[in-house]
């Protein structure tokens, strides 16, 4: 009863422990298994399915202890501080390898990798915390992140099962969204750690390309984020700002002050796991956790205890052969991420025989709008026609001011008034100085609006083309977008490429099958009833006959793992012929979505075209109105200034007197033209007071 409602806590942890400790001790000595004397029905709820699932087997009944036991101690890590590297994984992986997994389908196997590797997982994001609060190495604090990156990948391949998958439901997905949103996150901040290495070590080059590997994996760590929490969004925000900085700032060194190459990503070694965290381990027989033997004195405890030797035996060899697979796939999935290559997309070819929907959503959307194009070249001469009315008349309006200005300089050189200093005009009239403040005024609008037209008009030229491309038949945008030309010999290249990466996939099945086979048969291997009948001398010569029972399977596993170097070579000898064919196929496809990209853009520009276009007329309609009313009233103003300047002229004539002739006087008789031919300019004349001239012309009086 204790153990079924179990408080959450740690002494909920050790009722647990205790109660399974003692079911071990109980197993052992009463036939309570499968189909034995005195077994019971045992019932539990699934977790997930939430059915009642029945077995009439004690062994059970410890599965569900240990289970619970799991789960009680990931609960309470998660209420606890964030500093302990001790984990739930021990009671998961006690389960996995000393339990079947046929009694419920949330002790399957993928289901217990799943559950131990979310527990290491999470038991290192809290060692790489710690590490991070304490300022530890770069290095190893890159390591730790890469760790956690490797549990989180293994916890996703159990995931992408489909048994969990089926199991879990709905909530799979969600799962899986986080963990991969976990995993570009932690290799994120692996990267940025390698970054502060490679700027300790002054390496520049580096330092750039891990800040960049950072941020773009950053950035798919946030489009996976969707839904999650605001803690998540505002660390996730965080973390950019700081990757974002760092990689601003190196990337502004490098290109302004270093200069050195930066490598390839692939071309640097790749951050290894650093595993720093250990699961609580679980041992049955412990009496510090399991308290007294309750059943000490019902049976001997021989068989008991040599059948705890084989299965000791049984768990060594099941150890050693899953260290062998492990070291086997830890190399194999290295090489396979230093090779980048998915058989699901290595060519990619289908892509390029269809337009993508994004963009045949908007050749739909132009199709019933056929005048897109039409709109916004009007829109634009308007708007053209518009801004050059506003411009000539601002011109004409700095004309007449500029004419006003030198009559006005000529009158003060005829007055006899001291000129003006050069590069100074004088003082206009006020009517003329406030229209020339006002044409100064628009005239420095119209100069800031005139780069935004330029801007518009270069915006609507880039865009224009395409808009007509999207408007056009759809055999003409399909023949618009890059497709690759491979010859007989690349398709022959790309043909063996993703046929030895049908054999990589093949071996990691046959593998994966194998090891499920082998553990398998550990878990139904029961010697128990041999053991009562054999003598103790003849007990390791049992265990070695019995052993034996597991040779062929050791062998295909054996075949299956040599296999792997030559697999491998194959593949190395395919990706080195594959390269060039990578490299063409990967510049079609940045051409071929930079061409999509371009092409949406366009579209999705026109709107925006159209409302600037619109708002440029509006503004160039009401500076042409005021630009129209200011020309009128400098118009006005320069007739009255040229009106004032010759009452000023008549009145300055009529104020001098007459001289006292010294000499005889010139013929009045010679005319203008006569004296300019004479060599005379206007210092050598008399003043114009002092000449009597009888019946001037008009113009002359006026002059």
């Amino acid at each position: 009863q204790s153990a079924v409602n179990v408080p959450r806590d740690f002494e909920g942890c050790s009722t647990l422990r205790k109660y399974f400790g003692q079911l071990h001790y109980l197993q052992s000595r009463i036939p309570m298994g499968a189909e034995q004397e005195a077994a019971v029905p045992i019932a539990w709820t699934e977790i997930f399915s939430g059915k009642t699932v029945t077995h009439e087997d004690i062994k059970y009944e410890q599965a569900c202890i240990l289970y619970n036991l799991g789960a009680l101690h990931s609960m309470l890590g998660a209420m606890d501080k964030r500093v302990s590297e001790e984990c739930a994984a021990g009671a998961f992986t006690y389960l996995r390898d000393h339990f079947p997994h046929s009694y419920s389908v949330d002790m399957s196997h993928q289901i217990l990798n799943l559950n131990i590797n979310l527990m290491l997982g999470q038991a290192q994001e809290c060692l790489l915390e710690k590490s991070m609060l304490d300022n530890r190495k770069s290095f190893l604090v890159a390591r730790i992140s890469a760790q956690v990156v490797d549990y989180y990948k293994e916890a996703c391949r159990a995931l992408e099962n489909s048994e969990t998958a089926s199991l879990l439901g709905k909530i799979q997905k969600d799962w899986k969204k986080l963990v991969q949103m976990k995993i570009y996150y932690f290799a994120a901040v692996a990267h940025l750690h390698m970054g502060k290495q490679a700027e300790e070590q002054q390496k520049f080059g580096e330092r750039v390309i891990y800040f960049q590997s950072a941020l773009d994996k950053l950035n798919e760590a946030i489009k996976l984020a969707k839904g999650q929490p605001e803690t998540v969004q505002e660390a996730l925000r965080f973390t950019m700002d700081v990757i974002g900085g760092k990689y601003n700032s190196a990337k502004k060194d490098n290109d302004f002050i270093y200069h050195e190459a930066v490598p390839a990503l692939d071309a640097l070694q790749s951050v290894k796991g650093a595993p720093l965290v250990k699961a609580l381990p679980v041992n049955p027989t412990d009496p510090a956790v399991t308290g007294p033997d309750i059943f000490a004195k019902l049976v001997p405890m021989a068989a008991h205890e040599a059948s705890s030797l084989y299965s000791e035996e049984k768990a060594k060899l099941l150890r050693d052969v899953m260290a062998k697979i492990e070291a086997k796939n830890e190399v194999l999935d290295q090489f396979m991420d230093s090779l980048q290559l998915d058989p699901e997309t290595v060519d990619n070819l289908d892509m390029y025989s269809h337009i993508p929907p994004v963009l045949m959503e908007k050749c739909a959307a132009l199709s019933v709008r056929p005048d897109t194009v039409k709109n916004l070249v009007q829109s634009m001469q308007v708007l053209s026609g518009v801004f050059t009315d506003v411009e000539a008349s601002l011109k004409e309006i700095r004309d007449l001011l500029e004419e006003d200005e030198a009559q006005e300089r000529k009158l003060q050189e005829l007055l006899g008034k001291a000129p003006a200093p050069q590069g100074s005009p004088p003082p206009p009239s006020p009517g003329l100085a406030e229209v020339g403040k006002e044409c100064a005024k628009y005239l420095e609008v119209h100069e800031k609006a005139s780069f935004t037209n330029t801007e518009l008009h270069r915006a609507m030229n880039l865009h224009i083309g395409n808009l007509r491309l999207l408007s056009g038949p759809l055999e003409q945008v399909r023949a618009a977008l890059p497709s690759p030309a491979l010859t007989e010999d690349d398709k022959q290249v790309l043909q063996n490429l993703k046929r030895i990466l049908g054999k990589v996939q093949e071996m990691r099945d046959q593998r994966m099958s194998l090891e499920q086979q082998l553990r398998e048969m550990i878990q139904k291997d029961d010697i128990t009833t041999s053991l009562v009948t054999t003598d103790r001398s003849e007990m390791k010569k049992l265990f070695e006959e019995q052993l034996k029972k597991y040779d062929q399977i050791k062998v295909y596993l054996e075949q299956n793992l040599a296999a792997q170097e030559n697999v491998l070579k194959a593949l190395t000898d395919a990706n080195v012929k594959y390269a060039a064919v990578r490299k063409a196929l990967a510049e079609v496809e940045h051409k071929w979505n930079t061409t999509v990209q371009t092409l949406v853009a366009s579209y999705e520009a026109y709107e925006d075209l159209m409302k600037k276009s619109q708002e440029g007329k509006d503004f160039y309609t009401d500076l042409e109105g005021k630009a129209a009313r200011l020309l009128e009233k400098a118009r006005a103003a320069c007739q009255a200034a040229e009106a004032n300047r010759q009452q000023l002229l008549e009145k300055e004539m009529k104020k001098q007197p007459p001289p006292r002739p010294t000499a005889p006087k010139p013929p009045l008789q010679k005319k203008l033209p006569e004296l300019e031919a004479g060599g005379l300019d206007a210092g050598d004349l008399p003043p114009l007071g002092s000449l009597v001239l009888p019946e001037l012309p008009e113009e002359l009086r006026s002059l």
